[in-house]
């Protein structure tokens, strides 16, 4: 059993709450210390890793139970900690919308492949976060691209790590596919 500080239970919620509960929960920390966060989603891993990695904690790594993801992270010390940041270019739904009929742009779609197959932006082209790094060599650096997540979060932490890595004209589409009212389709059947 890992000795942990603090037991968080997220289980049951969708991005953005892990992280949202996790934040609350690092309020309570002193530096160093571990939480363990259990959560049922499993983008938790790719958004609580990514989340952790921007703001300087240090994620520890994942252990599954029984269907509950254990996540365990340690606090930075004031040394450490990073300031948190977003992506500077963002554009709402109805402004992707236009962009959809007005041309052409690489439009991703970093949920898990599970919430794509069920409903996506036709054209959209799956690439879950988790797998972003991995996939880059799949993207022109110099297209228009835009990310999409199921509220903007993780397509926040996509768009930041294209950034990173040369892409320059990356846009976040906020508040994303929770609340699209566009054109859907699905792959299963």
């Amino acid at each position: 059993m890992i000795k942990t500080d603090k037991v968080l239970d997220a289980k049951g919620l969708a991005c953005p709450m892990p992280i949202v509960k996790t934040k609350k929960g690092f309020e309570e920390l002193e530096p160093g210390q571990v939480i363990e966060i259990q959560a049922t989603d499993q983008g938790s891993t790719t958004d609580l890793k990514a989340w952790a990695e921007a703001r300087g904690h240090e994620y520890l790594g994942t252990i599954e139970d029984d269907g509950v993801l254990k996540h365990y992270l340690r606090k930075a010390s004031d040394e450490e900690a990073k300031e948190a940041t977003k992506h500077q270019h963002v554009i709402d739904n109805a402004a992707l919308q236009q962009k959809l009929t007005e041309g052409k742009i690489t439009l991703i779609d970093v949920r898990e492949q599970a919430e794509y197959a069920f409903n996506h932006i036709p054209g959209a082209v799956s690439i879950p976060m988790g797998e972003l790094e991995a996939r880059l060599n799949e993207l022109n650096a110099e297209d228009d691209i835009y990310v999409i997540c199921r509220t903007g979060n993780r397509s926040d932490m996509a768009a930041q790590l294209l950034a990173q890595n040369g892409f320059n004209a990356v846009t976040n589409v906020v508040p994303g596919m929770s609340e699209w009212n566009g054109d859907l389709t699905k792959t299963v059947e």
